[in-house]
């Protein structure tokens, strides 16, 4: 499996270009292993959707309904594991709640997280592809 970071999902979801041509060759190539998808990337959805950073062609619930129904999407919940992985993450990380929760998602599963966000890719202690 690997796990999908908020933004990667959202592009995905809608073919959208902003998703970079070899991140879309990398998740088709692994969709037959599984997507994850952290329920906090569901919270940054509707977060960036109330807030009107991100326009959604539907209401938020019928998105997420259908974004979560994608075959290949694994939704994983929140553990005490993850939870406590997020607030001892090794080395420096930046504060975001988000990232923090979603990195350690990544990192409970052992599996590579598909982000394009710099922060992450530049933290050595999470695998990031491609």
């Amino acid at each position: 499996m690997i796990i999908l970071d908020t933004h990667i999902w959202i592009w995905w979801v809608h073919s959208d270009p902003l998703l970079p041509q070899g991140f879309e060759r990398y998740i088709r190539a692994n969709v037959g292993g599984g997507l994850g998808v952290s329920i906090f990337s569901c919270w940054e959805v509707a977060k960036l959707d109330s807030s009107r950073k991100i326009s959604l062609p539907v209401p938020i619930e019928d998105w997420l309904d259908m974004a979560l129904a994608d075959t290949g999407i694994r939704l994983i919940g929140l553990t005490p594991q993850i939870i406590v992985e997020a607030n001892k993450l090794p080395g420096q990380f930046h504060r975001d709640p988000a990232d923090q929760l979603i990195v350690a998602t990544a990192r409970v599963y052992r599996c590579p997280l598909v982000t394009m966000d710099t922060k992450i890719r530049q933290y050595p202690h999470v695998q990031t592809v491609p």
